[in-house]
């Protein structure tokens, strides 16, 4: 029922019968109000969140995802700590709590502390039995078995100090790359730019490299990512722009420029917001080689052999974080 909901709201549908027109408000109006607690959640950029979440809410998926794990009798509490750099982006480990019969003990970002409470609330009301087994706490985390936890590089080494007591699942800062072999067709590359940009580029699935081959014509991308050039027009991505363009122009570091995302010659996996990381390859095996050492760090890798162009901000229900099973992590504590 919850996915229903959040698929009408993505696609500006009708008012499911089973939600009452109340409920129905109060998040159409929260979706409303969000971009005032933070800039980056616009209405687009939330609906985007709750079709993902609706294709995962599905009988069908869910049965065929949980039939690949066994549960324990004997529920545990975990304690969850997300990460609010994406509206929802803590779902899926919410979700895993709940199929795997355990409770969830939720500590949420600052930055997304509205969205998740207003699913839950609407979740407990088709499925009242859920509401023992789900609490948000503010403060200090206690009484709880284990710890799934995501956060910044630097929070990671905090967190393997706090929860070493603890079974625990950490997962720090990672990014994705896409990797062109030349014969992309106009549509593949404009796929690409929503690996690029939506959520402002945001999200550890955002593309922020990009490997093409030594006579590969930029221009190319240039043209095929046009449809995208509106990103400019939001305040605080077209001042990440602003910033970025200025100190790279300042210093005298060459760039390429289209007026909403800058392209810079460099080997560095992680770039800043509104720029793209760039290098150039004359043999598929440095980018295999590339991939390998820096496995630790790639999220996901778009293109030919890879994930589809336009797929990276798609996860399955079995695409877990870091490769790291959640599902088989909270059965190995029962």
């Amino acid at each position: 029922m919850l996915g229903s909901v959040l698929q009408a709201i993505a696609k500006d549908k009708h008012r499911p019968i089973y939600c009452s027109s109340q409920d129905w408000e109060l998040l159409l109006e929260l979706i409303q109000r969000e971009q005032h607690y933070n800039g980056w959640f616009t209405q687009e950029v939330i609906k985007n969140a709750f079709n993902e979440i609706s294709s995962w809410l599905v009988i069908e998926e869910l049965e065929h995802w949980l039939s690949a794990y066994s549960f324990a009798e004997d529920p545990k509490t975990v304690a969850l700590i997300l990460p609010g750099n994406l509206p929802l982006v803590g779902f899926h480990d919410f979700l895993c709590v709940l199929c795997s019969g355990h409770k969830a003990l939720v500590k949420l970002s600052s930055e997304d502390a509205r969205l998740l409470p207003a699913l839950a609330r609407l979740l407990v009301l088709f499925e009242p039995a859920l509401a023992s087994r789900i609490e948000f706490v503010s403060g200090k985390l206690s009484d709880y078995t284990a710890v799934i936890a995501t956060g910044s590089n630097n929070s990671m080494l905090h967190f393997k100090q706090y929860f070493a007591k603890n079974p625990h699942l950490l997962r720090g800062h990672r990014t994705s790359i896409a990797v062109l072999v030349g014969t992309e067709t106009p549509e593949e590359l404009t796929a690409l730019g929503q690996d690029i940009f939506q959520y402002f580029g945001k999200g550890c699935r955002n593309v922020t490299q990009l490997w093409i081959p030594e006579n590969f014509e930029l221009n190319r991308f240039f043209e095929a990512i046009l449809p995208y050039a509106d990103v400019i027009n939001h305040k605080k991505y077209g001042n990440n722009y602003d910033y970025n363009k200025a100190v790279h122009l300042m210093n005298q570091v060459p760039i390429l420029d289209n007026n909403f995302l800058l392209l810079k010659e460099n080997n560095e996996l992680h770039s800043p917001l509104s720029m793209l990381h760039y290098q150039r390859y004359t043999s598929l095996k440095e980018v295999e080689d590339f991939i390998l050492a820096n496995n630790d760090q790639i999220q996901c890798v778009v293109g030919y052999g890879y994930l589809p162009f336009g797929a990276a901000q798609c996860p399955q229900l079995n695409d877990y974080a870091d490769g790291i099973d959640t599902m088989q992590f909270l059965g190995n504590f029962a």
